[in-house]
């Protein structure tokens, strides 16, 4: 409203002045002009990145994720915590109360600035509830992570929701086909149900036409799952393992799941220089070993490392080569 103001008091004629003459009336702004500001201002507000408070923050649209998996929102964290929030999240204004806003997409992002307490850099669009479901669904598409069943049950949701089949085509950017494809696998199970077993990523499609056909069939499923879904070690275990749990006991298999053993948790040590200032952090795992230089306080060395790089890392795989050949 605020804004409204600003760009139409230049509009409003001028009031006479105590000698009964009118002030010379300014020059009005065309029309399409002012249509045309206004649009500019909007757009550029909404592309601005902002810092907002995440306890004004609200769930939005339809649940894309059958769970968070704790070791890659742990390592998310981790890298918030060491280079800050790169990519902003998508809100749009709360539709009931004013000064609170409703998640987009982010959902990842927004749990893990609320871990560390920190503000949220965002960008604030008007989208009407047709517009979020297009935004949601084409940021799922762009996402790798997103297993098979996730997508179905979004397209499921969407459905039940009232939206047509074409609109859920273009939030998921796949064809007719496709769409009739995932409807089939996702409304065949509750949304409740699927959290239980989760996202599932090496499982596809016609693995949970199995399950489905399983669920239809066996009369005592209700009490066979509940007795599953109550273990401890049913929910330790990966999301993979627990689909095929559940198959199994729906087949009639004695299933006793087993708590998977605990990876080894990686080695982290801080280098420093030699007046003892941090430098880089070193990571070493089972896989892999990880150098961060926090660009936060490098005064331009992570800067100078990222270019000579490749040169360093030449120079130390010689020296490894050559120590190694004498040893």
């Amino acid at each position: 409203m605020a804004r409204k103001g600003i760009l139409t008091s230049a509009l409003t004629p001028a009031t006479p002045d105590g000698g009964g003459e009118r002030a010379e009336r300014p020059k009005l702004m065309p029309r399409g002009a002012v249509g045309a500001l206004q649009s500019s201002l909007t757009k550029l507000q909404e592309n601005a990145v902002q810092d907002i408070d995440a306890g004004l923050i609200d769930d939005a649209g339809y649940e894309d994720r059958l769970g968070v998996d704790q070791a890659s929102q742990a390592q998310l964290i981790e890298s918030i915590k060491t280079y800050g929030q790169q990519v902003p999240v998508l809100l749009r204004p709360h539709a009931t109360t004013a000064g609170r806003y409703e998640i987009v997409y982010g959902r990842r992002r927004l749990m893990a600035l609320r871990a560390l307490g920190l503000p949220v850099k965002a960008m604030v669009r008007h989208l009407d509830d047709h517009a979020l479901v297009l935004a949601q669904g084409q940021e799922n598409t762009a996402r790798q992570d997103l297993s098979f069943i996730e997508k179905a049950s979004f397209a499921a949701q969407l459905q039940a929701a009232g939206y047509d089949r074409q609109t859920i085509a273009a939030a998921l950017s796949v064809d007719m086909p496709m769409i009739s494809r995932m409807l089939k696998v996702g409304t065949s199970f509750t949304i409740e149900f699927l959290r239980q077993i989760g996202s599932a990523p090496s499982v596809g499609r016609e693995r949970w036409l199995k399950l489905a056909g399983l669920l239809r069939t066996v009369p005592d499923k209700t009490e066979r799952l509940g007795r599953l879904f109550l273990k401890d070690s049913f929910a330790a275990l990966p999301s993979d393992d627990r689909f095929e749990m559940v198959l199994a006991s729906l087949e009639g298999k004695e299933v006793t799941p087993e708590r998977p053993p605990a990876p080894p948790k990686p080695v982290k040590r801080q280098l420093a220089s030699r007046t003892g200032k941090p430098l880089a952090d070193l990571k070493s795992g089972p896989r892999s070993v990880t150098l961060t230089i926090p660009s936060r306080g490098a005064d331009g060395f992570d800067t100078w490392f990222e270019t000579h790089a490749e040169a360093l890392l030449q120079d130390l795989h010689d020296r490894w080569k050559k120590q190694a050949a004498e040893d």
